[in-house]
């Protein structure tokens, strides 16, 4: 399975097998018993429930392109390029963007200090459940147990535009009123290098598309 379809089935699969139950929606606090693994890496917070009925990751990618989007012409004061999101790129391309956007997902996850030995034991194995691609597995494994690092986490970030979605991201899953996760998010988008105008307009635009719906 390649890291878009991955990302895709992490943000909008069915939970348990019913139908209409998202796994954003499942009870997470009872752990894998419920389905819940992957809550325990995105969370149970509003934002990221709003996010699955949205569309998964075109969702991320329409957020970014109009934040994004907005930020250029306001720079630059007439109608610039469009910003090439993970929304409108090409497979190859849009599978790089989604690594990005899950190396963001991973961190923000772990940003309260919250995921001990057997919530990513709980993780793991509900991703070997879903994925038999053993590259994507070891990966997870890896990004689960690396320390947490802002500015390796924005490494990640090759492009603008990559940049912009893996802070979108990481403020979906993200509670920014938890001190540490702030604290997080503000480091991150420095190591992003994001103007404090784009980051602005990027929380902006994910308050209002949650609230939206």
């Amino acid at each position: 399975m390649s890291f878009q379809g991955f990302l895709n089935h992490l943000l909008t699969s069915q939970a348990g097998g019913k139908p209409g139950s998202s796994l954003l929606n499942a009870d997470f606090g009872k752990g894998a018993a419920t389905g819940g693994a992957l809550g325990l890496l995105l969370g149970k917070n509003r934002k990221t429930r709003k996010l699955a009925t949205y569309g998964g990751l075109a969702a991320i990618g329409v957020m970014a392109y109009k934040a994004y989007g907005d930020y250029q012409k306001q720079q630059a004061g007439v109608a610039a390029p469009a910003p090439q999101t993970v929304d409108r790129l090409p497979a190859p391309q849009v599978d790089m963007h989604s690594q990005a956007i899950l190396k963001a997902l991973v961190a923000a996850a772990k940003a309260d200090g919250h995921v001990d030995a057997r919530e990513r034991e709980l993780i793991e194995g509900e991703f070997k459940r879903i994925d038999e691609g053993a590259d994507v597995q070891r990966w997870i494994h890896a990004e689960l147990e690396r320390p947490l690092d802002p500015a390796e986490v924005a490494s990640a970030a090759s492009t603008p535009e990559i940049a912009s979605e893996m802070y979108l991201a990481s403020v979906l899953v993200a509670d920014e009123t938890n001190f540490m996760e702030r604290s997080y998010l503000d480091e991150l988008a420095r190591q992003l290098k994001l103007a404090p105008e784009l980051k602005t307009r990027l929380e902006a635009e994910v308050k209002a598309s949650t609230e939206a719906r």
